[in-house]
């Protein structure tokens, strides 16, 4: 058997990490944590540290860590049939019952579902689809999109200049050309502090069309957007913000792509965000919570109206030219299956509706009078609590201090993990939807603790 600094320096050595400082890793600036176990919202590391995770992996492990019951699903099909490709028309139990079961979720326009591994490559899908259906009913020109400012939609090439951060950009020559960006709908940082949530609303639907007009509505094609931003800050839309946006998108007949990777099944305290906010989306990406990550997949749901377009094209053209090796991959819909289930008969979708506001209530009464406090926010299992300088005029800290990393270290010496959101000073939490009251009592205890710990 390894030992733990074997396998640590191999870490080191041989592992390439995502989103990591890779020079300071590999020289052993920075720690690793290497996971060993995990059971409801806690995780164990081999160093036997218990940590509850209020971040849940990624915003992933919706129903928490050590559910058997997917676990045994996985193994069964492994045993049954590790893998059969889903290419002309072939399928297995898994994939299409889990078909089945999305669809009996999604919103009612919705039709067919498109299976990917990741949310990236879901989003990679949605713009294929959005691109040939405007080819297929002759709009060659209708080919932009535009996403918003801090909103995350994926790491790869289209994907990562949908995505509105920086960090995603810088030194990758990204964005592509088709993607532009919008105003985010992040209230708080309004110019105007007595501006209204509605009236700031309808400000960033009149910018949005300005945007539109002078790119010329015949060559935009589609729009797309988290109902709640989720690494951008994890921030709710100010009041108005969907139905202003909406009669923008369907007056120069534009496509709505929502892009529920986090929002998906239950984390709102809705089973989509479409749901929650009233939004009619042409197409619904999502991937985290369709298995709580016990296996890597996502589906991109497709309306009625794009459906029948992609049909109208094979019609004309043949065979869709779009697939993916592992779509539908038959391992990973039998986890999709067990997950929704579980889902269901555990009420993990009522529970985080009942715990998350009470988790938010609890963090406002905890922190929200502290001068470097200026916000706590959040909808249904999605929370954060940004930073400031000076809780009136809503001055930016020093970058240099890294008060948000330091606020997640002093959180995770006392067994919580909350996680540090780029491009601003804003502690992230995204527990999984079983999370109890009196787990995020922990949460919010070790929170008061850091802050005063940080600041003061």
């Amino acid at each position: 058997m390894l030992t733990n600094d074997q396998l640590s320096q191999w870490d080191r050595e041989t592992f390439l990490h995502p989103s990591t400082h890779l020079a300071q890793f590999a020289r052993g600036e920075m720690p690793n944590r290497i996971v060993t176990g995990g059971s409801g919202v806690f995780i164990e590391d081999r160093d036997g540290n218990r940590l509850l995770d209020a971040f849940a992996g990624l915003y992933c492990v919706n129903v928490g860590y050590g559910r058997p019951e997917i676990a045994e699903a996985i193994a069964a099909q492994a045993k049954e049939l590790a893998y059969y490709h889903s290419y002309v028309g072939h399928g297995t139990e898994a994939s299409i019952t889990l078909s089945k079961m999305i669809i009996d979720r999604a919103p009612k326009n919705m039709s067919k579902v498109y299976y990917g591994l990741s949310g990236s490559d879901a989003n990679e899908t949605n713009i294929k689809l959005v691109w040939y259906y405007n080819n297929v009913l002759g709009r060659p020109e209708k080919k932009k999109i535009i996403s918003r400012w801090r909103g995350y939609h994926g790491s790869g090439l289209m994907t990562g200049s949908l995505t509105g951060l920086e960090l995603f950009h810088k030194k990758f020559d990204l964005p592509l050309m088709q993607v532009i960006h919008t105003d985010a709908p992040y209230y708080y940082r309004r110019e105007d502090a007595g501006q209204s949530e509605e009236d700031f609303s309808r400000q960033c639907a009149d910018n949005l069309e300005a945007l539109i007009q002078k790119e010329g509505p015949d060559t935009v094609a589609a729009f797309i957007g988290e109902p709640v931003l989720g690494t951008g800050g994890l921030v709710p839309p100010p009041a108005g913000y969907w139905e202003a946006i909406q009669k923008v998108l369907k007056k120069y007949d534009i496509l709505l792509i929502a892009d529920e990777v986090v929002t998906g099944f239950g984390r709102l305290g809705s089973m989509f965000g479409s749901d929650h906010y009233g939004i009619e989306a042409d197409i619904i990406t999502s991937a985290k919570g369709l298995t709580s990550a016990y296996a890597p997949l996502s589906a991109s749901i497709v309306s009625e109206k794009v459906w029948k377009g992609l049909e109208q094209g094979t019609d004309e053209f043949g065979a869709i030219g779009h697939g993916w090796t592992y779509s539908a991959h038959p391992v990973c819909a039998a986890a999709g299956v067990a997950n929704l289930k579980l889902i269901d008969s555990l009420g993990l979708v009522a529970n985080a509706g009942e715990v998350g506001p009470y988790f938010r209530d609890a963090m406002r009464q905890a922190i929200g009078h502290h001068p470097n406090v200026g916000d706590v926010r959040g909808e249904g299992l999605m929370l954060a609590v940004e930073l400031t300088a000076d809780k009136e005029t809503r001055r930016f800290l020093d970058p240099a201090l890294l008060t948000g990393p330091k606020l997640a270290a002093a959180l995770l010496k006392r067994g919580v993990i909350a996680r540090a959101m780029p491009q601003g000073d804003i502690l992230g939490f995204a527990p999984p939807l079983c999370l109890t009251k009196g787990e995020a009592d922990i949460i919010v205890s070790a929170m008061a603790e850091a802050v005063t710990e940080v600041f003061g």
